[in-house]
Parts: C-alpha cells; sequence; structure tokens
C-alpha cells in the first residue's frame, strides 16, 4: 500500500509492517484534546451526537484531560483523516481538536 508521508501515514505503514490485516473491521480509538479544561458540556454532547458514546479522560499527574471515541471500520487512511476532520470540525469553536488515533485493544 502506499500512504502519504505524514503521521497518519507513518501509523499505516507501521501496521503494514506488522502484517496487519487492512481487509477487516476493526475498532479504532479517535482522541479529542482541549486547550482549556474541561470541555464544555456542549462540546462533549456534539462529539456525542456525531459519534455515539465517548468517554472522557480526566487530566492524571502530567498528563491532560481528554476526549475519545470508537469507529469501528476497515481502517484506511482515508477514513482516519475524514473522521479527525470531521471531529475537529465539530468541536473547533470549543478549543478541541482530533489529531491521534489508534487501535482500540
Amino acid at each position: 500500500m502506499n500512504f502519504p508521508s505524514d503521521a497518519d501515514g507513518d501509523v499505516l505503514r507501521r501496521l503494514e509492517s506488522t502484517g496487519f490485516d487492512f481487509s477487516s473491521q476493526c475498532e479504532i480509538e479517535f482522541n479529542v484534546d482541549f486547550a482549556t479544561w474541561p470541555p464544555s458540556k456542549n462540546a462533549l454532547s456534539e462529539l456525542e451526537k456525531e459519534f455515539g458514546n465517548i468517554e472522557i479522560y480526566e487530566p492524571e499527574d502530567e498528563c491532560d484531560g481528554y476526549v475519545v471515541f470508537n469507529v469501528k471500520s476497515i481502517l484506511s487512511y482515508e477514513l482516519v483523516t475524514q473522521v479527525q476532520k470531521t471531529a475537529s470540525a465539530t468541536v473547533i469553536e470549543h478549543g478541541g481538536i482530533c489529531e491521534s488515533w489508534g487501535l482500540f485493544s
């Protein structure tokens, strides 16, 4: 497979090198970060409306708080970048951005 030279493409190339099956559905976890904590109730409500169940992780020690949602789908560069774009657009006015993801385990 040929992935773009960016952070998302790098992750997908690493998965490919381990023999990951890109033809099967998997659960993909997306993280949403906020400039200020806690995020507004409106931001959380809008994320839930767009993506369903969300999980809130409060700040702990030196880690900032963040919000997680999962998407079950066939993993692709297009899917990852589109979901991140949609999530970011959903919460940008609330100081939120979605720039990271991983496979749910």
